[in-house]
């Protein structure tokens, strides 16, 4: 079976797991501090580094150490999966919904603009499938209002903005870890932030409320057992076993991006004039590609995706809207651009173990079907 995702780990990560498992202790221990400062290395910055259990948990850790609270608002695009709103029902605030650009898929600065209120506390613009939301244009609103911009970085482990890498100049970024993005840990997620009121917040949040400097350091008699809990918190932190996995993963991330940047060329090579199929806008050479999503014309999709199951060939839709979801039921025809989007899509696989014989296999069974 062709499988529209998966993870590509080899003996590095059981090696690495082979040592944590080795120091007999599974919780936060030494090695979640090793991948806080490799992640930091790799995006090449100084800012903080908080890992943590997920990429719900992440979102969630940056809200509530943001601030945001009962009584708040949050915009969110309706096209995203929906960890990104219930994240934000943890902290007690309301989602607003909001439409996204029908050409990138990306969240639409000005629907976002038109739902600010003054209850307004946070902005979610979610990179999707690896392709960057106009940042400059969201951080003028951050500086114009005063409103958290948290970024659900989930697909964008390596991707950028204008040369620069995404978690290195935003407000606070959220990257997830699981088993199937860019990068994984098995399970796990990143809070990326300049903001060391936020850093600090977030560490203590995601182990109860703990505030111990010491906890994790690899040299037991350098740990202090003396502990103060100074705010509520949550059992979020990540374990020495997934930082494991996640320190063998960033040393192959780069090779990992470059093939599926390869793969990505590959489609578009094979597929460009194919009858029935446009692409989402987006520039693979600078952004780190998680999925690659093609908008099947004229009523053909789910049509295309039985054909294509046929031949052992696995596709995805991400995502369905949240709108269309009974915990944020709203009419349909708000969303017209994120309705169009959801009618067409077809998410094609797209990870490092594929061939470019497997893919022009796809190619070649979608033109099958579709110029038929």
């Amino acid at each position: 079976m062709i499988k529209v995702a998966r993870a590509c780990v080899s003996k590095e990560e059981l090696d690495e797991i082979k040592e944590a498992l080795d120091y007999g202790y599974f919780g936060l221990a030494y090695k979640v501090n090793e991948l806080e400062e490799q992640i930091a290395k790799y995006l090449g910055t100084e800012r903080n580094v908080v890992c943590c259990a997920n990429g719900t948990s992440a979102l969630h850790l940056a809200l509530e150490s943001a601030g945001v609270g009962p009584g708040d608002e949050v915009i969110v695009p309706s096209f995203t999966f929906i960890a990104t709103a219930q994240a934000v029902l943890m902290c007690g605030a309301k989602v607003v919904l909001c439409e996204i650009n029908k050409d990138d898929f990306l969240i639409d600065i000005e629907d976002v603009k038109r739902k600010i209120t003054k209850k307004t506390k946070a902005i979610i613009p979610v990179h999707y499938s690896g392709n960057v939301c106009d940042m400059d244009a969201l951080l003028e609103l951050k500086e114009k209002y005063g409103i958290r911009i948290i970024e659900d970085a989930a697909h964008a482990f390596g991707s950028c903005y204008k040369g620069k890498k995404v978690g290195t100049f935003g407000d606070i970024t959220c990257f997830s870890f699981d088993s199937i993005k860019v990068m994984t840990c098995g399970e796990g997620g990143a809070v990326v932030t300049n903001d060391s009121d936020v850093c600090e917040l977030a560490k203590q949040k995601r182990l109860l409320g703990i505030d111990r400097k010491t906890m994790h350091v690899k040299d037991w008699k350098k740990r202090s057992w003396m502990y103060d809990v100074g705010t509520p918190g949550y059992r979020y932190h990540m374990s020495n076993i997934n930082a494991a996995i996640g320190l063998a993963q960033i040393k192959k991330v780069d090779k990992f991006i470059e093939i599926r940047k390869h793969i990505c060329e590959l489609y578009l090579e094979e597929l460009i004039g194919t009858k029935n199929v446009s692409f989402e806008k987006a520039d693979w050479s600078v952004a780190s590609p998680f999925m690659f999503p093609i908008l099947v014309e004229n009523g053909k999709r789910d049509g295309l995706r039985d054909y294509l199951k046929e031949f052992d060939v696995e596709t995805g839709i991400s995502y369905i809207p949240l709108h269309r979801f009974d915990l944020f039921k709203d009419d349909i025809s708000k969303y017209p651009s994120t309705e169009d989007v959801f009618s067409k899509i077809v998410c094609l696989p797209i990870h490092p173990n594929l061939t470019d014989e497997d893919i022009r296999f796809v190619c070649a069974k979608i033109k099958d079907y579709l110029n038929d």
